[in-house]
């Protein structure tokens, strides 16, 4: 059987997957800002996080949720399995790339229909988000995964932050990829204070909304420089 997967690109200064990237990374740090901040301690992309919290919440720990927290990580699964059939079915990288951002932006842009509907539950609100994000995040991620730029994860910093530490040096330093690490570092911090302190105004839908835009723009920088 051929390998169907995309092949791995360089890391360029025209290669346009890597300003789209980095966009992604920063709607990434929106939307786990806004989970972890207005859906009472869930991530939606970190599910790291997720498994530690469901461990808190098991020793009775204030303020975490187990089932949150399952509900996440179905929906997460969900969404990767969603965006691993769109990774099998589409090997040219373009068109990978613009399929798993279309169906993330539906879901975004559906998840800013559930903040504007009247409810007198608060739990539609909490659990409709906690779905359609998550499952947004798990498609993004199958995509990205599929696409394996190096560095460039857009949900995970872990690999990122240990590779400036015990590659930094290597060569004297002209082997590093500090620069596009650091790059996905501050994506994700800049992405998670601007959805921090939306959310501190009670901006919800509008926290949203940029993050659904800054995935439509991500789609646009590969469709246009392709």
């Amino acid at each position: 059987m051929a390998d169907t997967t995309p092949s791995r690109p360089g890391l360029g200064p025209g290669n346009p997957l890597i300003p789209a990237l980095v966009t992604l990374t920063v709607a990434t740090g929106m939307v786990d800002a806004l989970s972890y901040l207005e859906l009472d301690r869930v991530f939606v992309a970190n599910m790291t996080g997720n498994i530690v919290f469901i461990a808190f919440a098991l020793v009775d720990a204030a303020n975490f949720s187990v089932v949150a927290s399952l509900v996440a990580l179905a929906a997460f699964m969900v969404g990767s399995i969603i965006g691993g059939q769109l990774g099998h079915r589409l090997t040219q990288r373009t068109r990978l790339f613009v399929a798993f951002t279309g169906v993330e932006v539906v879901l975004l842009l559906v998840a800013i229909l559930v903040t504007l509907l009247p409810t007198t539950d608060p739990t539609v609100h909490r659990y409709g988000l906690i779905v359609l994000l998550a499952t947004a995040m798990g498609v993004q991620n199958a995509g990205v995964r599929k696409l394996a730029v190096p560095n460039l994860t857009t949900t995970v910093l872990t690999m990122a932050v240990t590779g400036i530490a015990a590659d930094g040096r290597v060569a004297g330093g002209t082997d590093s990829k500090v620069g596009i690490r650091g790059l996905s570092i501050a994506a994700m911090l800049g992405g998670a204070l601007l959805g921090a302190f939306l959310i501190e105004q009670r901006l919800v839908t509008l926290c949203v909304g940029v993050a659904t835009a800054l995935v439509a723009l991500s789609c646009a920088l590969v469709i246009t420089r392709r």
